[in-house]
């Protein structure tokens, strides 16, 4: 036997047996010991070595040692001194036994013996001393009382045998470390010493023993049980990691997940987080006290198993609990509640409800313990953490240690839902701020989509169609800088200012910087002077004519629209890049372009095309392609949007809000439009009323001939007496509506006067005003045009 491998197999009996009861290892020394060889008795029932009312030893903890009465080879029977070691089993199936007793017994040992003359057996510290083959020789009583083993039995055992644990075989390593290298070392290591299963620490002190000559001979072991400093030290680094990988999302599911993940296998075999139902919209969290029974929602749950089998809930049911379950209880009292099978406080509880007894038979679950969440002095629901593998029930400190954790997730689950509350509140005043449906009008079909960013919130991005005089139609796309709802409110103010702008019928590059001003000031509002731009935004803003088939727009730091021809591909609208809103004193400039009937014009947000996994290019491409697979000038602009944001935002949602508009233009036929030029004579009002009847009889509208008569007369001399000529008269018609239009040079614009008793003029408007559906008058580069809207259709 060499100093590099002391371990003599045949100084110790061991054999193994497995579940059957069947012999499957036998070594040298149970042959010393029993005579009969491996080859004899492998395969074989234990049971035949055992003699006449000998009993085999049964129990169901981790070890078991006493004498049993075994077979000899010759006949004999023979009393042998076992330990039995339960093996772990392979899966769910039963585990085997380990059997040892030592073979050599203790004999004589020479007066100047280093081992025997080593005096540490007084020691209060547990001290054992190994020999040269790493094999026990002596131990105190201290060690005795932590092995729960006799010295006599299990002298000249191994470390391994003594303690049946693969676990030990490294700390036997370095046994043989210090005995090769004569130099001692510590280790720390983790072992059920005592028999009961349960995980102790132990801080192995190991030293040589030397004799006269300084030649190591043994090695002295002192073990410290640091047990308890341990774990506390392992809670610790537990609540350490939960405040870490808890609440790493404002998503209440996924923050309740985070607790359950946390708490298995750590602090138990099957952990379940049921909530509370959040207050419906606008109402107050509950504050007082909870009354059986209780309805909870299971928002998540975890298990050592695959597949949560012990789960009775899935995620999402609402479940009822009743007074006297673990969940009620706990809810009521306000504090853990610790419940097991062994004091039976779980009885009335699996009595209510035969799928869970069912389920805690199945799987042996033996302790449980509730834990409300509460947070900011409401209460949120309960975490029931179970046990069936651990053997042992909850401890104090397991207790301390549960409500530790679930209050700092409490938080973070109150943070979510108070989060969740307010993004829905910023939502609905963003969606109560957008148009919630487009309005149909003669000059374009139109459809849009708005998407708030997936973590950032709702922020300012708007669109709007705004029906314009002369049958036109204004698109507007915007954003502003931000989320949230101080953004959403600014949004609405930018958006109700570029309606009343475009009411009055401003060119867009003017209306832009209308636009810019009010930004400026809104910027000035919130204290931002020294910063121009703090409240910025961008904005694009075109006109559309169906008569003439021209659209006019004007961008501020805006994304270009994109064309698409009804008969080509997908372009970008080369529109001159202007500043920013909020920058002021910049100049807009406008561009305009001819649309084909059919042109799909698709206005966006820089949320559609930003991208953290492609570059702008890529997006914009991206977009062109997705627009061209449109079906056509006749295909649906929904699922044209609904293409748009598949092909372009990922799964997740997008980094920003997107506002999208996609608008098909439609071009008004010559047929329905008239005009005349307007000799500037007064005279020849009459003739010109005349006209119009009999052309309105051409479109079959003489039902409103008698008021487009006197509208077009009052329009008229109007222009005669006021304007500069040229003048000129044009009718537009559709379905709903006639448009009466009388334009000249003039910049002069009229105004609505109330006649008093004796005036003989100031009617002339007002009457227009009493008899059309609405008036008003716009600037045009060679002067004004006085427009008046009369309905079509029968509002009775």
């Amino acid at each position: 036997m060499s100093p590099a491998y002391p371990f003599d197999d045949s100084a110790t009996a061991r054999a193994i047996i497995d579940a059957t009861g069947t012999l499957v290892e036998w070594n040298e020394g149970a042959r010393r010991l029993l005579g009969h060889t491996a080859a004899e008795v492998v395969g074989h029932p234990a049971a035949l070595l055992l003699a006449d009312g000998s009993k085999p030893f049964a129990t169901r903890e981790a070890r078991w040692d006493g004498t049993l009465t075994l077979r000899h080879r010759d006949g004999s029977t023979l009393p042998v001194w076992l330990l039995a070691h339960r093996r772990q089993a392979e899966g769910d199936g039963p585990g085997g036994w380990l059997l040892v007793t030592p073979v050599e017994g203790d004999g004589p040992r020479p007066y100047d013996d280093p081992l025997e003359r080593a005096q540490l057996l007084q020691s209060p510290c547990a001290v054992a001393i190994y020999d040269e083959r790493l094999r026990l020789r002596r131990m105190n009583p201290a060690m005795t009382q932590v092995l729960g083993l006799p010295e006599e039995r299990v002298r000249g055992l191994r470390i391994p045998e003594m303690s049946g644990r693969e676990q030990s075989e490294n700390l036997e390593q370095h046994l043989h470390d210090v005995l090769t290298t004569g130099r001692g070392h510590d280790v720390r290591t983790h072992l059920p010493i005592d028999g009961d299963g349960r995980m102790n620490s132990w801080l192995a002190r190991m030293a040589p023993i030397t004799d006269e000559k300084g030649r190591v001979r043994g090695v002295c072991v002192a073990a410290h049980d640091f047990t308890d400093q341990y774990l506390a030290r392992e809670r610790l680094q537990l609540v350490n990691e939960a405040s870490v990988r808890i609440g790493t999302t404002l998503d209440v599911t996924r923050t309740a997940q985070e607790l359950a993940d946390v708490c298995v296998p750590a602090l138990g075999d099957f952990v379940s987080v049921d909530l509370l139902d959040p207050p419906e919209a606008g109402g107050e969290s509950f504050t007082g006290r909870l009354t059986a029974p209780v309805s909870l929602r299971r928002a998540a749950h975890r298990s050592i198993n695959p597949g949560n089998p012990e789960a009775v809930a899935k995620p999402g049911q609402v479940d009822v609990y009743p007074a006297h379950s673990p969940q009620a209880d706990s809810l009521v009292v306000g504090h853990t509640i610790v419940a097991s099978m062994e004091t039976g406080d779980l009885a009335d509880w699996l009595s209510w409800d035969e799928e869970r007894l069912e389920r805690i038979r199945r799987y042996g679950i033996h302790s449980t313990m509730s834990v409300p969440i509460q947070a900011r002095g409401l209460t949120l629901g309960v975490a029931v953490l179970t046990r069936f593998r651990r053997a042992d029930g909850f401890t104090p400190d397991d207790v301390l240690l549960a409500e530790e954790i679930t209050a700092r997730a409490a938080v973070c689950i109150d943070n979510a839902r108070r989060y969740s509350r307010e993004r829905q509140t910023a939502l609905a005043l963003q969606r109560s701020l957008l148009p919630r449906s487009l309005p149909h009008t003669a000059a374009v079909e139109a459809a849009s989509r708005y998407l708030p960013a997936a973590r950032a919130g709702v922020g300012g991005d708007w669109f709007d169609v705004i029906p314009l005089s002369g049958m036109r139609v204004a698109m507007v796309v915007g954003d502003v800088v931000g989320h949230g709802i101080q953004a959403s409110a600014t949004m609405g103010r930018l958006r109700t200012a570029v309606r009343t702008l475009a009411d009055i019928d401003l060119a867009p590059d003017e209306l832009l910087t209308h636009l810019d001003d009010l930004v400026v000031r809104l910027s000035a509002e919130a204290g931002n002077e020294g910063n121009p731009g703090e409240v910025g935004a961008t904005c694009l803003y075109a006109v559309y004519d169906p008569v003439s088939r021209h659209c006019t727009a004007a961008r501020a730091g805006h994304p270009a629209p994109v064309m698409v021809p009804p008969d080509g591909a997908p372009q970008e609208v080369d529109l001159p890049p202007g500043p920013p809103l909020g920058l002021g004193g910049l100049p807009f400039e406008c561009a305009e372009l001819d649309l084909p009937e059919g042109t799909v014009l698709s206005l966006y947000t820089d949320g559609l095309i930003e991208s953290r996994e492609r570059g702008m290019d890529a997006s914009h491409a991206l977009l062109c392609e997705a627009l061209a697979a449109s079906p056509g000038p006749t295909g649906s602009l929904e699922e044209a949007c609904d293409r748009v944001l598949h092909r372009l935002l990922p799964s997740g949602g997008a980094l920003d809000d997107v506002a999208l508009l996609l608008a098909r233009t439609r071009g008004l036929p010559s047929s329905q439009v008239a005009t005349w030029d307007i000799p500037a004579d007064p005279a020849l009002v009459s003739p010109i009323r005349k006209q119009v009847v009999t052309q309105l009889g051409r479109w079959e509208l003489s039902d409103v001939a008698f008021i487009a008569e006197l509208v077009v007369s009052e329009l008229v001399t109007n222009a005669i007496r006021y304007g500069s000529r040229p003048i000129r008269l044009r009718l537009i018609h559709d379905a709903t509506t006639l448009i009466c239009e009388v334009s000249d040079t003039s910049h002069t614009a009229p105004h609505l006067r109330r006649a008093k008793t004796w005036d003989e003029g100031g009617r002339g408007l007002l009457l227009v005003a009493q008899l059309t559906q609405r008036w008003g008058s716009r600037h045009t580069a060679e002067g004004k045009t006085i427009w008046s809207e009369i309905s079509l259709v029968d509002d009775g």
